[in-house]
């Protein structure tokens, strides 16, 4: 794979367009429910989304050396060939300019001037080409004539330049970056007497001094940062904000006041503002009281206690401010101590109770009424997890896959839930081919990882509350034969004399699907190339 940004553009659009089939045949109409190969065409497998063509829809991840500033590249896969060498395009690059508007004299009609003061870039996006992987960089520049340059992997981005100088506001841009592509983006700065300023001053309650570290950034409307984020002043309270021009149009904009350090036991608090007058006078944090002390016990249903459940309480306090607290673990007895601020007289803070991977009881939340004293609170009684109980067949959709490795992770909420944390849950079939997990409400996918002779299944499983202990049956489903493909990850760019592979490569397969209405993708098979940059993985075929 060659050629320049152009030419890569037209062929992942080509590839991405038409795909190819592993086999000759003409596609026949596709299911779009299936539990086997044996229900779709002779053509397709049985994916996570329902019968397909497994050489379509297939999009690569190659990874060379992020040490070495070399990044993910995505793009289509054609035509499968059991030797498939993947050629890589040359890094993919952010080439920013940035500039500071300057008011000319009258002699002059120049409106900019590099900036070339230290700032951080902040790129943060997801791939273009593969739903659900992230893409993230950052990094401290100083720019050369206000020009800097920034190896990132390919994929969509948001882009935030913060210039050291904490009175120059943030600036974001947008762009898509190609393999082999160095994206090139504009910042022009606003001119230090166009920004506009926000002073203020932040005090305890009744106007007494805050002994505490603190910062405050501004926010827009849909909660947008629209400043940097800058110290408060630790003695006397005093802030400095500076928000771009177009602020001053806006009737209200947010202040967000919150600890420097994440672990100290300070509510965060907001703050609605006029930015275009000074502030009428200082903004008060409200009394939100003293830190106390917070311990009970987490038991299960059988009222056994529940050891090694992590514990955090969160919510409103008083004062206005919400607070999120450090987290605990319960011991051998259940029993757990943490610290917390009281929680405000109209309601109670939030006990959040997560029970380890594989436990019978599992997520509950509670209501927590914290005093202004020392508290001990009513044992927390967990619910359980509900029994998803399944079985896995061989490629023949007959015979029983034991002792095959089944991972779940939790992707989406169902209404009314909280989002298990991943806990990494997995298990493995028995002799039957049976496998029971015990899960949280949630949307799971569920890869099946049966060795190094088949290649890996995927299937999304909604695990939907049960209040009547009963169990939820997974659909049966088969294991896939599998195609070798071989090859290796070559460089376009190489220096002369040295090898054309490049070692130690992570390479991920990937098949794009729709889960529920919303682009999703599952993991097909993944590699790592040797020391000559040869690969070998194994995707499935019918």
């Amino acid at each position: 794979m060659k050629g320049g940004p152009a030419r890569l553009l037209l062929a992942l659009t080509l590839l991405w367009g038409t795909g190819c089939a592993l086999l000759e045949e003409e596609p026949e109409d596709s299911l779009l429910v299936c539990r086997s190969d044996a229900d779709c065409a002779s053509n397709e497998v049985c994916f996570v989304d329902g019968c397909g063509d497994p050489g379509q829809d297939i999009v690569v991840e190659v990874t060379p050396n992020p040490a070495l500033g070399l990044y993910a590249q995505d793009f289509p896969v054609g035509r499968l060939r059991a030797e498939q060498n993947l050629e890589l395009f040359d890094k993919a690059s952010l080439r920013g300019t940035t500039l500071r508007s300057t008011v000319p004299p009258a002699s002059s009609t120049t409106t900019s001037r590099p900036y070339s003061e230290p700032l951080v870039v902040r790129a943060v996006g997801t791939s273009a080409l593969i739903p659900g992987v992230a893409r993230y960089h950052e990094a401290t520049l100083v720019p050369d004539n206000g020009q800097w340059t920034l190896p990132v992997a390919s994929g969509q981005y948001a882009v935030t330049v913060l210039a050291e100088d904490l009175l120059v506001p943030p600036m974001t841009n947008l762009g898509t970056v190609f393999p082999g592509e160095a994206l090139a983006l504009e910042w022009l700065l606003p001119a230090a007497d166009a920004v506009v300023p926000v002073q203020g001053q932040l005090t305890g309650h009744g106007g007494a001094p805050l002994d505490a570290d603190l910062s405050v950034e501004a926010l827009d409307a849909e909660l947008k940062s629209i400043s940097q984020r800058v110290p408060v002043n630790r003695g006397t309270g005093a802030f400095a904000l500076a928000l771009p021009p177009v602020a001053a149009s806006a009737s209200t904009v947010l202040l967000r006041v919150t600890a420097r350090d994440a672990g100290a036991l300070l509510p965060q608090q907001t703050f609605t503002v006029d930015p275009s007058v000074p502030l009428p006078g200082p903004l008060e944090l409200g009394d939100f009281g003293a830190p106390v002390r917070v311990s009970g016990r987490v038991v299960a249903l059988d009222g056994r206690p529940v050891v090694a459940a992590t514990v955090s309480i969160q919510g409103r306090v008083g004062g206005g401010g919400s607070f999120q607290s450090a987290v605990a673990t319960t011991d051998e007895e259940g029993r757990f101590e943490l610290r917390s601020l009281p929680s405000a007289t109209e309601s109670p803070l939030e006990l959040v109770v997560v029970p380890p991977a594989g436990s019978t009881s599992g997520l509950t939340t509670s209501a927590a009424v914290v005093p202004r004293e020392d508290t001990v609170l009513p044992d927390v009684v967990c619910v359980n997890r509900r029994v998803a109980r399944g079985r896995l067949l061989q490629p023949d959709n007959v015979s029983p896959a034991a002792g095959v490795r089944l991972v779940v992770e939790p992707v989406d909420v169902v209404p009314g839930r909280l989002l298990p944390p991943n806990l990494a849950s997995e298990t493995l079939t028995d002799a039957n081919g049976e496998y029971v997990l015990r899960l949280d409400p949630a949307l799971y996918r569920l890869d099946v990882v049966p060795g190094e002779n088949l290649p890996r299944v995927s299937r999304f499983v909604s695990v939907l509350p049960a209040n009547d202990g009963s169990e939820q049956a997974v659909t049966a489903f088969a294991l896939q034969r599998g195609r070798t493909l071989r090859g290796r990850v070559l460089s376009s760019t190489r220096e002369p004399g040295v090898p054309p592979g490049l070692p130690f490569t992570s390479i991920r397969f990937y098949r794009v699907v729709n889960v529920e209405g919303r682009p999703s993708s599952v993991l097909l098979a993944q590699s790592v190339t040797d020391t000559l940059g040869r690969y070998t993985a194994l995707l499935p075929v019918r």
